[in-house]
């Protein structure tokens, strides 16, 4: 996902297409539906004529599928969710125009409800996107203000797989999570102390305040930031952008 995004440097104005019931969209084999079989009660036996969710092999299938479907000059494709971009309304109308071809050829349908059209800010894969960079996306982080104390290494486990998907937007994420992480090693008694809520509320915070991660300049210098402590270890990639780093 962060290749994805980083190849959006440059952009200006975007389109995102959502695909419809993307898996339904994919035709079995007729030697393979019987690997799909599934009883109803008083009903007998049935079997799939297309891709069904939850088979541990769909999403990879799917996406070789876009990837064929769809030239990565066009649009950047991950699963059901694709996006188009470029530096003007004029490139992006034309990208617009071939990509809906390509589907239409591959006779693949889109979900209208959940596309945006030309858009120069627009929220793609959790995140926001725009020509100054890239943020996280409010109404998927305000979930981390409503999120309870974990009780156990599972409800634990499940925040902190939430937070470090958007790890690159905290500063010394490691280092404020380390409380965390040590609570969740195979033989550690899980103990909720004091030095946990605070590491818990801290991250909390600083998720809600997360900064906007601008887009590279390839042409521009980039500066290399590195630390280190007896709890982790950091780097930052930056540059200068209007004589702030």
């Amino acid at each position: 996902i962060q290749d994805l995004l980083a190849a959006l440097s440059g952009s200006a104005w975007f389109c995102v297409l959502d695909l419809k019931s993307e898996y339904w969209q994919v035709a079995l084999r007729p030697e393979d539906r019987e690997k799909t079989v599934f009883s109803i009660y008083q009903k007998g036996l049935w079997q799939f004529k297309v891709m069904p969710f939850g088979l541990c092999n769909a999403p990879a299938t799917f996406q070789r599928l876009m990837e064929r479907v769809i030239p990565a000059n066009l649009a950047l494709t991950y699963l059901d969710d694709l996006i188009i971009h470029g530096p003007d309304f004029e490139t992006v109308l034309g990208k617009l125009e071939r990509v809906l071809e390509c589907l239409k050829k591959a006779n693949l349908q889109i979900n209208l409800k959940k596309c945006t059209f030309f858009k120069q800010e627009t929220r793609y894969l959790g995140h926001i996107i725009s020509a100054n960079g890239v943020q996280t996306d409010p109404t998927k982080t305000q979930a981390v203000a409503e999120w309870p104390t974990p009780k156990t290494k599972k409800e634990l486990h499940s925040f902190l797989g939430f937070c470090s998907y958007y790890r690159r937007f905290v500063k010394d994420f490691a280092e404020r999570a380390k409380p965390l992480t040590r609570l969740t090693e195979a033989h550690t008694q899980f103990c909720w102390d004091a030095e946990c809520e605070k590491s818990f509320d801290d991250l909390k915070k600083s998720m809600m305040s997360a900064k906007l991660l601008a887009f590279p300049v390839l042409t521009e210098p980039f500066i290399l930031d590195c630390d280190a402590s007896a709890h982790g270890v950091g780097a930052v990639l930056s540059q200068v952008h209007g004589g702030e780093e």
